[in-house]
């Protein structure tokens, strides 16, 4: 892409933007497209503007930063799936996930068990993630 990748440091979160055909002394202009990330879009500018013009950015849009509940579950989902694109079995992942129960279990309660249940859910949430929902960990919720 042409252009220049820019992050302007604040303390209440940086602001990153991609600046085509800068010209200096002329003003910027934001093109913000009219999809499902436009409320995100316009929260961010709107706070970048307020910093352009020397006041406070402001807080981040509710439902940023990631609550400890939501990272601790990207954590579990990432491990999850590098631990099946490594091969694993869904029981041997319950297990390396702390689900010791998931190694005692016959097979047919295994089928049956929310341990199995809980490890496919993360498998199949990371590997949307990894196919582009990760974008929805930035929009406004």
């Amino acid at each position: 892409m042409d252009g220049r990748h820019v992050v302007v440091a604040d303390a209440a979160g940086e602001h990153r933007l991609w600046l085509r055909e800068a010209t200096p002394g002329r003003p910027l202009a934001a093109v913000i497209p009219l999809d499902k990330d436009f409320l995100t879009r316009i929260a961010s500018l709107l706070r970048f503007h307020r910093r352009l013009l020397g006041r406070a950015a402001g807080p981040l849009p509710r439902g940023w930063p990631l609550t400890a509940y939501r990272l601790a579950r990207l954590d579990l989902m990432l491990r999850a799936l590098d631990l099946r694109d490594g091969g694993a079995t869904y029981r041997e992942i319950a297990i390396a996930l702390g689900r010791e129960e998931a190694a005692r279990l016959s097979a047919s309660d295994w089928k049956m068990s929310s341990a199995r249940s809980f490890v496919v859910r993360l498998v199949r949430d990371g590997i949307a993630m990894m196919n582009g929902d990760y974008r929805k960990l930035l929009r406004i919720r």
